[in-house]
């Protein structure tokens, strides 16, 4: 799939996106600092929302 057509975000992408630990991204999501879902057991954090929280904190 095409970044730009891409909805979501994986943990491990926050990771290389971020360059912060595992830890980090669970903190940020317990925080709810951007909109996520568990599809599968695994968490699915929406690009829309990271994207617009990364762009006030840069």
């Amino acid at each position: 799939m095409a970044d730009m057509d891409k909805r979501y975000y994986s943990v491990a992408e926050l990771q290389e996106i971020l360059g912060v630990s595992r830890q980090c991204i669970y903190e940020l999501l317990k925080k709810k600092k951007f909109s996520w879902v568990m599809v599968g057991g695994k968490y699915r954090i929406s690009k829309k929302s990271f994207d617009e929280w990364l762009d006030q904190h840069q």
